[in-house]
């Protein structure tokens, strides 16, 4: 059929030999009912994960009326947030030409981005009919030795975060370089990705930062970023155009957040001290007659502020 939406393939991964090029129309109200009525039902399950189920709360047998609606708002809004969830997730299924439920499983939003799971992206591009199944080529080129990368430290000074030049002592760390290649169907051709290797990842910071996986399993995660550098060169429409989970964790940096201090309490000397500059750095009033011009102040300097005050002779007040 020409409007078949999916197939089960032979690895087990729902999806259709080519992403599906329509969704549904968001602006057709039958649609868009329909749509509602799915996504509710996603919503109500406990096999997706929570992001997609609403956070409701039980409303307690002796509460107030008005309690009880203000809770029951609060519920309709969680439902409502949940089905947004699961709608955008049915629409992104319908574009890539995957299950719902396998969308929703392997989408998690990190740091406010939506962003795939690395498995995720290699069985759509196995599965997708178009290529053959993704393979990895691995490469030692000894040890990395001590690396100079840029890191960004925050400067209590400047109060901003500066770029400082840090060495890596990586004299027993293997310099693993690792190549996503396969090729299309019925073509000699290979397509490559770009190499990915320790050394690149010690450069751009990932393999420094706080639990980093780059330490602990380094093959894996090689071949989870060259897969995601193969998919965004050769195929980005599968991952439409999203990161994948460890490569959104590696490059985003949580901003400094600075913690606002209560200022110390200054004596009665001090702001008479910062008023008195401030008096004294003032122009001065003084009567002129009509002809006479105006003499610039004479700037004090604050050490002299006390006997200049002094000095000068006081005048007698108008009286109005």
């Amino acid at each position: 059929m020409n409007n078949e939406i999916q197939k089960q393939n032979p690895i087990g991964v729902v999806t259709t030999a080519a992403p599906a090029t329509v969704g549904f129309n968001f602006f057709d109200p039958v649609q868009f009912e329909t749509m509602q009525r799915v996504c509710k039902m996603f919503a109500s399950s406990d096999l997706v994960p929570d992001t997609y189920k609403p956070k409701t709360k039980p409303i307690p047998a002796n509460a107030s009326p008005e309690a009880i609606a203000a809770m029951q708002a609060e519920n309709k809004a969680a439902m409502d947030k949940a089905v947004a969830n699961c709608m955008i997730a049915v629409e992104v299924s319908m574009r890539i030409g995957a299950s719902p439920l396998m969308v929703m499983q392997n989408m998690a939003v990190i740091y406010g981005r939506p962003s795939w799971s690395s498995k995720f992206l290699i069985a759509t591009v196995n599965s997708c009919g178009r290529f053959e199944p993704l393979q990895f080529r691995f490469t030692d080129k000894g040890n990395i030795g001590k690396v100079d990368y840029v890191d960004y430290a925050w400067n209590d000074h400047t109060r901003r975060k500066e770029a400082v030049t840090k060495t890596l002592d990586g004299t027993n760390i293997r310099n693993l370089e690792c190549v996503a290649y396969t090729t299309k169907k019925g073509s000699k051709d290979v397509l490559e990705s770009a190499p990915v290797s320790i050394l690149l990842a010690v450069e751009e910071r990932w393999f420094t930062k706080d639990g980093s996986k780059w330490r602990t399993m380094p093959r894996q995660m090689l071949m989870y970023r060259a897969a995601s550098m193969w998919t965004n060169a050769y195929a980005p429409e599968l991952s439409m155009g999203m990161r994948t989970i460890e490569e959104q964790q590696d490059i985003v940096d949580v901003e400094f957040e600075e913690i606002p201090t209560t200022p110390a309490a200054t004596s009665n000397n001090t702001a008479s001290t910062i008023s008195m500059e401030e008096a004294i750095n003032a122009p001065q009033l003084t009567e002129v007659t009509k002809g006479d011009e105006i003499p610039a102040p004479t700037p004090i300097e604050p050490e002299t502020a006390k006997e200049t005050q002094s000095a000068q002779p006081e005048t007698e007040s108008p009286g109005f």
